[in-house]
């Protein structure tokens, strides 16, 4: 089992094909790491998702999106989701679109687990840019 960052092939043609529009719900949900994602993700589903106190399944809805272009990169990004008071152990996320069938947009590996305990979980996005979590180049 593997959690693998990744900007889905799912994303990649439904970006192409128009499906993800700027009034959506985009939505992150934390996973374990006995979770397997990565670049051919194609919908949020439960399997391995996180469970503790102060998450719910399917994650957080994400707000502060931005589109824009810096450089040559087009890119999309969110501010920070945080869960307050929750204790909670995650080894990565997926980004995606809960208006659209729960579409794919982007895998997250944090690397190692990361844990709270009584306290807020907070996913550290990239900055709105060319190193945004969602990006054309």
């Amino acid at each position: 089992m593997a959690i693998t960052s990744a900007f889905t092939n799912q994303a990649k043609q439904d970006f192409l094909a128009g499906v993800h529009q700027p009034g959506d719900v985009y939505k992150i949900a934390l996973f374990t790491s006995t979770a397997t994602m990565d670049k051919t993700t194609t919908a949020y589903s439960t399997t391995n998702e996180v469970t503790g106190t102060g998450y719910t399944a399917g994650g957080a809805t994400l707000s502060g999106y931005a589109g824009g272009i810096s450089g040559d990169t087009a890119y999309l990004s969110w501010s920070d989701p945080t869960w307050a008071s929750s204790t909670i152990t995650a080894r990565g996320a997926l980004i995606y679109n809960s208006s659209r069938s729960n579409k794919a947009i982007a895998v997250l590996d944090f690397g190692a687990d990361i844990t709270s305990t009584a306290g807020t979980f907070t996913v550290d996005l990239p900055a709105a840019g060319a190193s945004a979590i969602v990006r054309i180049a």
